[in-house]
């Protein structure tokens, strides 16, 4: 199949697919008479596993790592429990400081609870006063 079709089967741009071939990720496929790149369906399938991967927000890297170890089937998957724990950690991390965001931002929407003209809004009052280097309701000093 061609990169055209291989973006399509996969929902990935060819951008990203030829980026995926440039890292490593992605064997680079034989080419065609014409030069045209021929894809078979193993590299569907990588392209297909590095997408759900990244649709986990898997690193690049770890998923680099994940491949090894799915050319290496006889390793111990030790590693790859670690490395999904390392992730946990990181979207935990994330959350964290999501809710840290909602809680600034309810406080910054909490300054404006009508409609006014712009010169009277406390949300833009608070965000000058940050951008002065003053406290604000979502950064109080």
């Amino acid at each position: 199949m061609r990169i055209s079709e291989l973006a399509s089967a996969t929902g990935v741009e060819i951008e990203t697919i030829r980026y995926y071939e440039k890292e490593g990720l992605l064997p680079a496929p034989a080419r065609q008479d014409n030069g045209y790149r021929a894809y078979t369906p193993d590299h569907l399938e990588r392209l297909s596993f590095i997408r759900h991967c990244r649709a986990l927000d898997i690193p690049l890297a770890d998923i680099r790592r994940l491949v090894g170890f799915m050319e290496h089937p006889l390793d111990d998957c030790g590693d790859i429990n670690h490395l999904i724990d390392d992730q946990i950690s990181r979207v935990r991390a994330r959350l964290k400081s999501m809710k840290a965001l909602e809680k600034q931002l309810s406080k910054l929407r909490a300054q404006c609870d009508e409609e006014h003209a712009g010169r009277d809004c406390g949300i833009l009052h608070e965000l000058v006063a940050a951008a002065h280097g003053e406290a604000c309701a979502c950064h109080p000093k």
